[in-house]
Order: structure tokens, then C-alpha cells, then sequence
């Protein structure tokens, strides 16, 4: 029975109880106890009904939102990532995002989802829900009461595959694919999921309903966007810059696979922002406008920013505008009114230009794809942004009527993201480091220089993207 339906039922039902008790003509017989009883179940059965076809619309939206995710990765970033290399590595490039695909689930399964959902301490999840065990059809209330823990398993997991698959950006066309498989693999595990914890998980440190530092983060700013962005600068920096980096010019081989790219994560940032809610509710559609306005925006951020200090806005421009304002809406998209969203997205359109033309320039590090400057940079604004912007007439998750945000009047919420940002800043740095220099002492990291020349695609997997002799 849908929803639709099971309403009218159940009125009918509950409208019965008083007109048995009351309309009685004078001289009938009282109402049976059968009868009460009766009617008793069909209110009963009226509920369940209700609550079955609510389950039913609820976990459709988070199998398309989990579906929507991966998009993102398969092909969204593969494409956007892949047109923006030289020809010679683009197959290199998109074989770094499938890899993940491959290789977190197969973690997240084993062990990965119970330590970054599983009961724990403050920091990281416990182990009891290794191999997925005890992880059923039945729903977890402590996660999301309307759904199967199973479907909410896989839709955190497309979390977990796209966040270290956005870090690749950073090291592009530089890193063997050995020490990419298991330095992201690691990374998966010792960065990623206790930071997913720290910010969701039961009893983490920042989780907004009930850990010691009330962080906001919706969808991700500091899971994904800070984490991958600041690992990926850390990263970029332990490697060195490309051969010939910046004298010889590198553009993108593929405009129009990087605008595909980008437009597939544009459709595929709503099942993360909008799936966020975890249920097919009036929440996931205020993050559904929120994110789509605050793209708008970054876009138009980001091409007037590059008009002014190039003299031509470009598809690339664009293109990298709106993952900027994706990004920082990200943190915010279930906080705030669509006002909001737009001027979170313009300025994140402008910030993370300017730390792509200016910041980067001026250090001189080699982000090939700007992953930090997109990701880390528009993680960081998006998360303090969340602070001023939320509002309980959005999402009062502090409390009925209880302020969220600056907006409201809690000023101290800032305080609170900007500790959600230095724990994720921190967690990042320190846990990157570490496992740069222990998997690049036991298999090596950097490519030798004639593989470098070579490319990705013929050095690491014997093949090409194109052929042009056939």
C-alpha cells in the first residue's frame, strides 16, 4: 500500500474509535469488545502500513542516492580527471579511480565500515561489524530508522571509494600504480575511516549530536573534501614535481571528456548531498536546491575571477568553478536556505580561483589537477561557512527552535567547525606523511624517469588510450 493510500486508512480507522463509543442510538448495545479489538487492529495495521510504505520510499531514494555516488566516481571523476592529464596517461589516470571502485570495497566490507560505524571510542570505530557481521535488512536507529543497514553500508561506502580517488588529482601522472593501490588503500583505513567516525560515527569526537565538539558536516566537507584535499597537497609535495614542471607546457589532452566528467558529477552530487538526509523527506530536498544552486554559482565565481585575470573565461574555468561550489555546499547543503547556498557557492567560485592562480603559482608546488586548491581549499571555506550560514528553520538538529548557526544567533557554532576543520587538517597531514614514507620504503612510490616519459598507460599497464595506426 503506498503512503498515499495508508493516510486515509488510517484516519478512517482512528475517526472510527470516538463514532462506536459516541453514536450510539438511544437503546442499542454498547460496543463489543470484539468490535473495540477489531478496530484497534485496523488502526494497528493502518500504522504499519504507513510506516512500511514510508521504509519502501526511503530506501529507493538511498539505493538511486548510492547509485549516484559511484557515478560520481565511474565515470564522473575518471573522465573529468582523465581529460585533464596528457594523452600519454590517460588511462593511467582513470585506471587510479577504478582501482578504488575495486580495492575500498573490498576493505569497507572486511573491516572498513565497522571501524569508521562500528561502536568505539572517540576516535575509531570497533570491530564489530568486521566481514559485515550482524549488518542486515533490518534498520540501525542509531544510523538511519526507516532504511536496511545494508543500504546504508553501501551508500557510505561510495563515500569511501570517491575520497581517496579524489586525491589522485594531486600526484597525477607521477606515481606508480603499485604504490597508489597501497598507499590509497592505507589511507582508506587509517585516515578515512576514523575520520568518518570522528564526524558520524557514534560517539565521535565531532559528531554533531553528541560528541565533546559539535562539528557540522552534512554531506562530507571534512570526511571527504579536507581530508582528500589536504593529503592531496601533502602528497604532491613528498613526490616532487613532474618532469619538465612548469617550463614545458602540460595542458589538458581532452577538454571534452573533463566537461562530461564534470557535468556527471554535477548529477551525481545530489544522491551525496540531497541522499544525505537518508530518507525521501523534505530534508533532502532543501539540500537538493542548495546544492544545485550553490554549482551555479561557484561556476559563475570562478569564470569571472579567471575573465578578470586571464581575459577569456574558459570551458575549464567553468567546469572547475562548479566542483568548487559543489565542494563547499557540500558541509552546509542540509544547514541552509537557498539565499545561502548561492553565496557560499560564489565565493567558493572565487576563493578556489584564486588559490589555483595565485596560492599555488606563488609556492610553486605541483598539484597537478589541483585537487588541494579545489578540494582542500573549498572543503575549508565550505566547513567555516557552515557555521555562519546554518539555521534550525532548515534543519534543527541541535533542538526544536534551538539555534544552529551564526545566522541564528550561536556564534559559537564557528568555533566548533573550525575545530572539525584543524582535527581533519590535522589527521590528514600526520597520517599522510606516515604512510607515504613507509609504503615508499618498502615498494616505492615515484616513477622512474623513462617510465615518467613513457606515460602511465604503457609504462604501468602496457596499453594505450588511443590508436591511431589501427
Amino acid at each position: 500500500m503506498s503512503s498515499r493510500a495508508a493516510k486515509p486508512v488510517m484516519l478512517c480507522a482512528i475517526l472510527s474509535v470516538p463514532a462506536l463509543a459516541l453514536a450510539q442510538s438511544p437503546g442499542s448495545a454498547p460496543a463489543t469488545q470484539a468490535q473495540i479489538e477489531a478496530l484497534q487492529q485496523a488502526i494497528h495495521n493502518a500504522q504499519a502500513a504507513s510506516a512500511a510504505a514510508q521504509s519502501a520510499g526511503d530506501n529507493a531514494w538511498m539505493l538511486v542516492s548510492a547509485a549516484l555516488v559511484l557515478l560520481m566516481t565511474g565515470p564522473g571523476l575518471a573522465l573529468f580527471y582523465g581529460g585533464l592529464v596528457r594523452r600519454k596517461n590517460i588511462l593511467g589516470t582513470m585506471m587510479q579511480s577504478f582501482a578504488m571502485m575495486g580495492l575500498v570495497t573490498i576493505l569497507w566490507a572486511i573491516v572498513g565500515y565497522s571501524l569508521a560505524f562500528g561502536h568505539g571510542n572517540f576516535f575509531i570505530g570497533g570491530f564489530e561489524h568486521a566481514f559485515l557481521r550482524g549488518v542486515g535488512l533490518a534498520p540501525d536507529p542509531d544510523y538511519a530508522a526507516t532504511i536496511p543497514e545494508q543500504t546504508y553500508m553501501i551508500y557510505q561506502l561510495m563515500f569511501a571509494i570517491i575520497t581517496p580517488a579524489l586525491i589522485t588529482g594531486a600526484f597525477a601522472e607521477r606515481m606508480k600504480f603499485s604504490g597508489m593501490a597501497v598507499f590509497l588503500s592505507l589511507w582508506s583505513l587509517f585516515v578515512y575511516c576514523p575520520m568518518a567516525h570522528m564526524v558520524w560515527g557514534v560517539g565521535g569526537l565531532l559528531n554533531a549530536t553528541g560528541g565533546p565538539i559539535r562539528s557540522l558536516d552534512f554531506a562530507g566537507g571534512t570526511v571527504v573534501h579536507i581530508t582528500s584535499g589536504v593529503s592531496a597537497l601533502v602528497t604532491c609535495i613528498y613526490l616532487g614535481k613532474r618532469i619538465g614542471y612548469p617550463s614545458t607546457p602540460m595542458p589538458p589532452h581532452s577538454m571534452v571528456l573533463s566537461f562530461i566528467g564534470a557535468c556527471l558529477l554535477w548529477v551525481g552530487w545530489f544522491g551525496f548531498n540531497a541522499g544525505s538526509a537518508l530518507a525521501a523527506s523534505p530534508l533532502a530536498t532543501s539540500a537538493f536546491v542548495a546544492t544545485h544552486f550553490a554549482t551555479a554559482a561557484g561556476a559563475l565565481g570562478w569564470t569571472v575571477f579567471e575573465w578578470k585575470h586571464n581575459g577569456k573565461p574558459t570551458a575549464l574555468g567553468a567546469i572547475s568553478g562548479a566542483v568548487a561550489g559543489l565542494v563547499a555546499i557540500t558541509p552546509a547543503s542540509g544547514f541552509v536556505q537557498p539565499m545561502s547556498a548561492l553565496l557560499i557557492g560564489l565565493l567558493a567560485g572565487f576563493f578556489c580561483s584564486f588559490m589555483v592562480f595565485k596560492v599555488k603559482s606563488f609556492f610553486g608546488y605541483d598539484d597537478s589537477l589541483d585537487a588541494f586548491g579545489v578540494h582542500g581549499a573549498g572543503g575549508t571555506l565550505g566547513a567555516i561557512l557552515t557555521g555562519i550560514f546554518a539555521t534550525c528553520a532548515i534543519n534543527p538538529i541541535f533542538g526544536k527552535n534551538a539555534p544552529t548557526g551564526a545566522v541564528d544567533g550561536h556564534w559559537s557554532q564557528i568555533l566548533n567547525q573550525l575545530g572539525g576543520v584543524a582535527v581533519a587538517w590535522g589527521i590528514s597531514i600526520v597520517g599522510t606523511l606516515i604512510l607515504l614514507f613507509v609504503v615508499d620504503k618498502i615498494i616505492g612510490l615515484r616513477l622512474s624517469p623513462e617510465h615518467e616519459h613513457a606515460g602511465l598507460d604503457l609504462s604501468q599497464h602496457g596499453e594505450e588510450g588511443y590508436e591511431f595506426n589501427v
